[in-house]
């Protein structure tokens, strides 16, 4: 079948097919591992940190910078380019993500069971309400129907709300930092960062916009002062889950990471590079975690590439998605390092990695891999329920066998929830959160 003249399908005519040899295409693969691996390119001079730009704002009277202060109990880490990034680690609103509730609702169980655990109090220590919106990146990202004007109302009117927040129950204003649960939201929120603070046009279009939202400060838009996502805040605290809470050993456990790109590649200096982890040579976030809880974290070769997601060509190319979230990670994990899961940190990645291993088996190829989040594989190892919190259950990956190897019973773990769910019918429901706490 000929290619559109348009360009490859569903990507429109910018899109044009490479037509390379396969030696010229292995060549183009071979550049990717031999100059991305080990941070060998180039970094270059000095970049400019969007951050000395807001604090200019600031001073000016544009903006209102939402900071992290003493009480967020921040821990500061390295970025690539040896910047220092603040991350809170108490006083957390919560900013959810569409896919992690919809496909994988472990992923925030595990994340809000592992802080109760550390004794955490919801409208205290972290805020889980529903006042938000989604981030319409996948919109934007995946469609091209959504422009930047759009990305950044919707990204100022989450952080106000997430700067306002306390207020009704009893606090200052900037009580509550916001925690990005998604990669995407969290990659797309660092463009939109950076987009706001350097084209005044664009923060007099969306001015206006907040303002007949009623969400301006005294007529100032309101910036957080960094953008944190969830990893970054396990990875800080990956000593005191391990320290406080683990109660499985996971020594036996080969466990490969994936890094995601909306963290990693999308504003790539605002990455935690951790000395302490893989000699900074990698994003230190999931890998940092799995070290920590005492797992064997094993390298394979296609540890740069993206899961197949990549937005566009999950609507429109969904075969090009599946085969290569099997053939480039799947199968490599397996192959290679012998893998007996992988940890992602991403909402997109790990559905995708997750949710598309069929099309191997329809295909009679017999490759497959148990897919988690980094918080779902330490929420395990400290003795979180499999089904009731880490809801392996709604994986498509086959997590049964890495749970059996972690000294865990997956029978009783579904008996145990099967009686659980007889009690929710009758009425009895436990939550980890205050259902009082959410926004009225």
């Amino acid at each position: 079948m000929s290619e559109p003249t348009g360009g490859i399908a569903g990507h429109g005519a910018f899109f044009q097919p490479t037509n390379l040899s396969p030696a010229d295409a292995e060549k183009a693969t071979d550049w990717v591992r031999k100059r991305v691996d080990r941070r060998e390119v180039d970094l270059g001079e000095r970049m400019d940190d969007v951050r000395e730009h807001m604090w200019e704002l600031e001073k000016e009277g544009q903006i209102i910078v939402h900071r992290i202060t003493d009480a967020h109990q921040p821990r500061v880490v390295k970025t690539l380019f040896g910047w220092d990034k603040k991350i809170p680690t108490a006083q957390l609103w919560h900013h959810k993500s569409c896919g992690q509730c919809g496909n994988i609702p472990g992923y925030p169980t595990s994340l809000l069971w592992t802080m109760n655990e550390l004794g955490m109090v919801p409208g205290r220590d972290y805020l889980d309400e529903t006042d938000q919106t989604s981030c319409t990146a996948w919109n934007y990202h995946g469609s091209g129907i959504g422009n930047v004007e759009s990305l950044a109302a919707v990204f100022l009117r989450n952080f106000h709300q997430s700067y306002v927040s306390g207020k009704r129950l009893g606090h200052d204003a900037g009580h509550f930092f916001p925690l990005v649960h998604c990669g995407t939201s969290f990659g797309n929120y660092k463009e939109v960062r950076k987009y706001l603070i350097e084209n005044a046009a664009l923060r007099e279009r969306v001015t206006k916009i907040l303002g007949k939202l009623n969400r301006l400060v005294d007529g100032k838009l309101v910036i957080p002062e960094e953008i944190v996502h969830y990893s970054d805040w396990v990875h800080v605290m990956r000593n005191d889950i391990a320290s406080k809470l683990q109660k499985i050993d996971v020594s036996n456990i080969r466990a490969t990471v994936h890094m995601a790109c909306h963290y990693s590649k999308m504003v790539h200096e605002d990455a935690i590079y951790d000395p302490e982890v893989l000699d900074g040579n990698r994003a230190a976030t999931g890998t940092g975690i799995a070290q920590a809880l005492g797992a064997q974290v094993i390298d394979y070769s296609t540890w740069y590439d993206c899961c197949g997601f990549g937005f566009r060509h999950i609507i429109s190319e969904r075969e090009f998605t599946r085969s290569f979230t099997v053939d480039r990670k799947i199968r490599v994990a397996r192959e290679e390092a012998n893998a007996d899961l992988m940890l992602g940190i991403d909402t997109g990645c790990v559905t995708t990695m997750d949710k598309n291993q069929w099309i191997g088996q329809a295909h009679t190829q017999k490759v497959s891999l148990p897919i988690m989040a980094d918080i779902q594989f330490a929420a395990l190892a400290c003795g979180a329920d499999p089904f009731k919190i880490v809801q392996l259950q709604w994986h498509a990956s086959p997590c049964e066998e890495v749970v059996e190897k972690m000294g865990l019973s997956w029978s009783d773990a579904k008996k145990r929830f099967e009686a659980y769910l007889e009690e929710v019918k009758a009425g009895k429901i436990e939550y980890l959160y205050k259902p009082e706490l959410a926004a009225a």
